[in-house]
């Protein structure tokens, strides 16, 4: 028994070692990505290789179960990772260990100006979707604010590429290094959700290689992307997710992506254009991307059975389908496969703390007149908060980034527990409940009370705080919908006037992804932008009104005295949001802070901009030398001086402006930054390296960059207005 027993452990054990010695390669985590891609490809059938190039469910997508390669497991972000969903439907699982870390919204990260902070940022959420088991975080976005009313302005990172590039590819980064796939939103030109799935879009190619294309050819280039997402709208009458020219032409080829091209939710029209115009994984087809359900199977997808019948009649080469199968699984394996995928975690204490420290410097001081702020508990004997917002929850709604949390701060919560009982509260207006669309409002008799009660607090206060703006209810901040209006809703310019009225110690604080409209301004002595703060929205701001926090944030959007003066609105409806299925960026290039500098349109609040309970003084700047030639560069330092009592973070901004140039150009162009913390005066030196790839602009002559000889010059900057020094220097 004992000899029979030891010739069984002996032919398992061989059995073993040939097993090992046979592994497949695309089974062999030791092999390279590319190496596992083209085994598996070699081991699969025609119809396993299309499988698993669109949907089984809302959020998944096939494996190979024959060969043991796993399906791929999506969830929304890019803020948190969504509650899960059901298999085949929109409705919630209703899970009870889903809940997450709502971090700050993207336009709060790129308002802290700070690379370190975008990597954490990265690292943190993707955390938690590899710990839900998660595949590919969908997000970030690096979409353009071309104009202020965009819906999901608050998922994407302002108006200007450079900084949107600089900080969204050191999010992916980090991202990835977890082995969570990113998948960048929205490419490209979806500027706007009124008409998202449906608008052509009209521009020139300057206009989009200089402004709409950047940023994410650096997450593509310097980031290393893995996924990226095709927008709704079109370009050149063709739709984004399966647009030849955008996806196989510019991505593809001209940058050399090798990841793969992922349909938004109800983005894929007809299997030809799928099939030949870059799509690589179809999703959510049968849907409007949002609302509606699919009834008929994933087989009648349209890169299903429809394309594998192309395919085996010849009409679409085998070529074009392992091409796609092949970024498909080098995405399973990078991911869902990736032997150094990081385990995880679900709100940790880390995580809330990468949460503050984003929030702290994303808050934007926008006004601070007689040093209102920070508030001194002991100079007021009665603090009435008053708005909605105070007590919303502000990571509920927002359309597909809405986050189900396990604790949300909310800013009254925040201020009570600085400011105790000296802390009364009015509602003041009413928003309603995080509605998709439809409208939830209280009758004007219950509004008037409302209004009326803050109002009769106010007598009796010595200092108000407003706490209002934006929110996540359709026509809001959310997916699908567009602003109305550059105003604030609710009535809350009127109410914000009547309250300064009746006491004149009043901070306004709003909460939102857009710019806005300030009519009341010199009626209020302070004015703090904090976008959406995520799980500790109340806590960070309660740290920033008391002083324990320096608000350090710059604006990534230019703020407009009125709607009108941003360029998309000066053309009429063709302008925004088109007329008969096109809309026309005439305005090209001239977009953001480019628009108010160049045209000399003054804004109420500039890119860039931000204050501080400190100050800081800047020296001359200094060139490492005058000139310089094309494949050479030129080193500017600067030295950055607290002038103040306080420590204190100051963003340097580095501006060019082209001054010989042959083709018509913005004034100047943002080029670099650098964030610096200096204890009061404490001098640090700040070193920009400029290069002739700086200097360059789109040629719609030659198709290509160029960066002509001439005199240029650069732009030390507080702000984009506020230059604290200049230098000249010659390209030759």
């Amino acid at each position: 028994m004992k000899r029979i027993l030891l010739q069984i452990i002996a032919a398992a054990a061989t059995l073993h070692a040939a097993a090992q010695t046979e592994t497949p390669t695309y089974l062999n985590p030791g092999a390279t990505v590319e190496e596992r891609v083209q085994d598996a490809l070699s081991r699969m059938t025609l119809h396993e290789k299309v499988q698993i190039l669109h949907a089984q469910s809302k959020f998944s997508s096939a494996g190979v179960p024959r060969l043991g390669i796993r399906q791929l497991n999506m969830a929304d972000g890019p803020h948190g990772v969504r509650e899960e969903i059901e298999w085949n439907s929109w409705s919630p699982a209703r899970w009870t260990n889903d809940s997450c870390v709502a971090f700050p919204s993207l336009t709060c990260l790129a308002a802290t100006w700070n690379r370190d902070l975008a990597t954490l940022y990265g690292d943190a959420v993707s955390e938690e979707f590899a710990y839900r088991g998660k595949d590919i975080m969908l997000g970030p976005g690096t979409t353009i604010a071309r104009m202020p009313l965009n819906g999901r302005a608050f998922e994407y990172m302002g108006e200007d590429p450079f900084l949107a590039g600089e900080l969204a590819s050191g999010y992916i980064r980090a991202a990835q290094a977890n082995g969570v796939a990113c998948c960048l939103k929205h490419f490209a030109l979806n500027n706007q959700e009124v008409g998202r799935m449906t608008v052509n879009v009209n521009v020139d190619e300057r206009a989009l290689r200089e402004i709409y294309l950047p940023a994410f050819e650096k997450c593509v280039k310097k980031g290393g992307l893995w996924t990226i997402m095709g927008s709704y709208n079109k370009w050149l009458n063709a739709h984004c997710c399966h647009n030849d020219s955008l996806l196989n032409g510019i991505l593809k080829r001209e940058w050399g992506f090798d990841g793969a091209v992922v349909s938004d939710w109800g983005g894929t029209h007809d299997t030809w254009q799928a099939a030949t115009g870059g799509l690589d994984l179809e999703m959510g087809t049968g849907t409007d991307g949002k609302t509606t359900d699919k009834s008929l199977g994933y087989n009648t997808y349209y890169l299903a059975d429809a394309f594998e019948k192309l395919v085996r009649e010849g009409k679409v080469p085998m070529s074009t389908l392992d091409d796609k199968a092949a970024r498909v699984l080098r995405t399973i394996f990078r991911t869902a496969m990736n032997p150094k995928k990081a385990v995880g975690s679900m709100c940790s204490e880390a995580h809330y703390e990468a949460c503050s420290r984003i929030g702290e410097e994303g808050v934007v001081l926008l006004r601070n007149k007689g040093s209102m702020l920070p508030i001194d508990a002991d100079r007021y004997g009665r603090i009435l908060v008053v708005g909605d917002n105070a007590v919303r929850n502000m990571s509920e709604g927002g359309g597909s980034s809405e986050l189900k949390t396990r604790m949300d701060i909310s800013p009254l919560e925040g201020l009570r527990a600085v400011y105790g009982d000296k802390v009364d509260f009015a509602r003041g207006y009413y928003a309603g409940r995080a509605l998709y669309a439809k409208a939830d409002k209280l009758d004007p008799d219950s509004l008037a009370a409302l209004r009326n009660e803050a109002l009769e607090k106010a007598r009796q206060a010595d200092l108000i705080i407003f706490i209002g703006g934006m929110n996540k209810n359709g026509y809001e901040d959310c997916e699908n919908s567009d602003r109305k209006s550059y105003d604030l809703s609710y009535g809350q310019n009127e109410l914000i006037e009547a309250l300064a009225a009746v006491q004149k110690n009043i901070v306004v604080v709003t909460y939102g992804g857009n710019a806005y409209a300030t009519p009341w301004l010199d009626k209020v002595k302070a004015l703090l932008h904090c976008w959406y703060l995520g799980s500790m929205s109340g806590q960070t701001l309660a740290d920033v009104l008391s002083g324990k926090v320096n608000p350090s944030g710059k604006l990534p959007v230019t703020f407009a005295r009125e709607q009108s003066d941003y360029p998309c609105f000066r053309y009429g409806a063709e302008g925004y949001p088109g007329v008969d299925g096109q809309v026309y960026y005439k305005e090209g290039i001239y977009v953001g802070y480019r628009w108010f500098d160049t045209k000399g349109v003054e804004p109420q609040f500039p890119f860039g901009f931000g204050l501080s309970y400190t100050t800081f003084k800047y020296g001359r700047p200094r060139l490492s030398a005058d000139s310089m030639d094309a494949g050479g560069k030129i080193t500017l330092t600067v030295d950055v001086t607290n002038t103040g009592s306080r420590k204190g973070k100051e963003t340097v901004q580095l501006y060019i402006g082209d001054e010989e140039a042959s083709v018509d150009r913005p004034d100047k162009e943002l080029k670099g930054f650098e964030k610096v913390e200096l204890e009061p005066g404490q001098t640090k030196t700040v070193r920009f390296d400029i290069t002739a790839e700086m200097l360059s602009f789109w040629s719609d002559k030659t198709h290509g960059w160029t960066a002509e000889p001439g005199r240029f010059k650069a732009y030390v900057c507080a702000s984009q207005t506020d230059v604290r020094g200049t230098a000249g220097f010659s390209l030759h």
